[in-house]
């Protein structure tokens, strides 16, 4: 019955998305553990002045892959200690002076530790939980070159989340629905090189049900959609991020069989503003795999 509450395993992935850990609701037992490989990219060589698209004559551009490895250990189902490392693989073109210089970047990132604490409630038809996460990103990554992984630093994240799943209509039993808000802070300090980067304020939001399952097979899947919203301070650092507010949302599947699961996800964006000249995010895509024990 375990592997029931596996799907949550999903839910919250996101640094991207969510700088909550990926593993939300699963495992939910004293001594539980999962592994997750989860592949995510974005970029573009679209030019934001502000708010507006603006001409790109020169190509300018930035592309960012990075494949992480993640796990979960949990000493109680409300006590959980999570671990997300990524490799990354980075190309940008970038104005210097009035020269076009291209630039990359590849090898292991900053690892992000995190402590899950939740608080988990029970209905006869649903269940939910009140959560809050502080987290470390250690400055594992490089931070030497034009365009490093890492900009050196220690950092703080902090996370407060909601999520639900249960059964809204009694005489729908085979309608699930899931929602969860995460609203979170990541308190960056200075780091090599004296770069930092700025401080980020983010929302994400997920809405979803599952539209068919088999719980004697223990398979079915989930239909999901997702809305992330981010707003960074301003930078003073070679790995570029957009300083300025975003919104990127799109649809999410989760397809689950045993104790293993399959999710794939696409985001565009719904609006960004950048501070000063930048290059856009650009659609995000995220495709992981991950087991549970």
């Amino acid at each position: 019955m375990k592997l029931l509450h596996f799907f949550g395993l999903f839910l919250m992935a996101t640094l991207s998305h969510a700088h909550q850990p990926v593993f939300d609701m699963a495992p939910r037992w004293a001594g539980g553990y999962g592994v997750q490989i989860r592949h995510e990219s974005y970029g573009s060589d679209d030019l934001l002045s502000g708010r507006d698209n603006i001409d790109n004559p020169l190509g300018l551009d930035r592309h960012v892959s990075r494949t992480w490895v993640e796990t979960v250990y949990t000493f109680d189902k409300s006590i959980r200690l999570t671990a997300k490392l990524p490799h990354v693989r980075q190309n940008r073109r970038k104005l210097l002076g009035a020269v076009v210089i291209p630039e990359k970047g590849e090898g292991w990132g900053d690892l992000i530790v995190g402590l899950p604490l939740k608080r988990y409630m029970n209905e006869p038809r649903a269940t939910w939980n009140v959560g809050f996460t502080p987290s470390l990103r250690l400055p594992t990554g490089s931070s030497d070159g034009s365009f490093p992984l890492s900009d050196g630093s220690l950092d703080l994240g902090l996370s407060v989340s909601y999520s639900y799943e249960g059964y809204p209509f009694a005489e729908r039993l085979e309608f699930l629905f899931y929602q969860m808000y995460d609203l979170f802070v990541w308190i960056n300090r200075e780091g090599d090189r004296g770069m930092r980067e700025g401080n980020v304020v983010g929302l994400d939001m997920n809405w979803g049900f599952k539209p068919w399952f088999d719980d004697d097979a223990t398979t079915g899947f989930y239909l999901m959609w997702d809305v992330s919203a981010r707003h960074a301070g301003t930078s003073s650092t070679l790995t570029a991020p957009l300083s300025g507010s975003r919104i990127h949302s799109g649809p999410m599947l989760v397809y689950y069989r045993g104790g293993t699961m399959i999710r794939a996800e696409w985001k565009f964006p719904l609006y960004e503003r950048a501070d000063g000249i930048a290059v856009s995010r650009g659609n995000e895509f995220n495709l992981g795999i991950g087991i549970a024990f």
